[in-house]
């Protein structure tokens, strides 16, 4: 899709229309394909990589620009920038059917992908393959939602399949380096958030080897570095705790 502005004739490529309806007229904001997700979730901060123009049209494919009097009338301001972004973050994308089922297939797909990279079976420690886990959204029923970021909805996912089968996040090995004065104190303070510990070493400081859940990474790096004031340190020894070899259709 390609089109022109009678303004400045720039063509514009590649484009996705945002569309909303505000006293009785249609605005549109063209943007960069795959981009509006991306502003919505808060992963792309920069509005100019998400925007192809800052202009705010009646109709982007026919380059009709709105008229100011009719934002003013709509926004109650003719900023076109803030009226861009009011429209990109509540807006509806427009996109056709096939190009709509193609990213809901690929979105789908996606967050199998996410969802099989941080998961294990709990009993076995093995991971499961992409394909087992698209056939357990499919039996879930899972509805993809275009206007979420995929691996939002792989922690949506990931909740939803405990229901049905025997997944869990793969657990972090982590190392903690503490001051021992500090050290035997924060270790109650940290046992909740801990699922094993697998080994312990008291010497001129306290080394601990333990697994915990990735949700509770940042939850501990900050109770270390407070209690600690800074001495104590953190090292991830493995992202994922599993075993060797896919879990297999039974």
């Amino acid at each position: 899709m390609s089109i022109f502005t009678p303004t400045n004739q720039i063509r514009l490529t590649n484009v996705a229309v945002v569309r909303m309806k505000r006293a009785g007229k249609r605005f549109e904001i063209a943007c960069y394909k795959n981009k509006v997700v991306g502003w919505r979730s808060g992963v792309e901060k920069d509005l100019d990589e998400v925007l192809q123009t800052h202009s705010v049209f009646v109709n982007v494919s026919k380059g009709q620009v709105a008229k100011k009097e009719d934002l003013i009338s709509a926004f109650g301001t003719d900023d076109q920038t803030e009226i861009c972004k009011q429209i990109l973050t509540k807006g509806e994308v427009q996109v056709s059917d096939k190009e709509r089922h193609t990213q809901l297939e690929q979105m789908f797909r996606d967050i199998a992908t996410i969802v099989a990279d941080k998961c294990v079976n709990p009993e076995t420690k093995r991971p499961y393959t992409v394909i087992l886990i698209e056939r357990a959204m499919k039996d879930i029923h899972y509805s993809v939602n275009t206007n979420k970021s995929t691996k939002q909805q792989a922690l949506e996912v990931i909740k939803q399949l405990k229901e049905k089968m025997k997944i869990e996040r793969a657990h972090m090995r982590l190392r903690f380096i503490l001051p021992v004065n500090e050290g035997k104190k924060l270790k109650e303070k940290l046992k909740p958030l801990i699922k094993v510990i697998e080994s312990e070493d008291y010497n001129q400081q306290l080394e601990i080897v333990c697994l915990i859940d990735p949700g509770c990474f940042r939850e501990i790096d900050d109770l270390i570095q407070k209690e600690t004031k800074g001495k104590g340190s953190l090292e991830v020894l493995n992202l994922k705790d599993v075993e060797e070899g896919d879990e297999k259709f039974e």
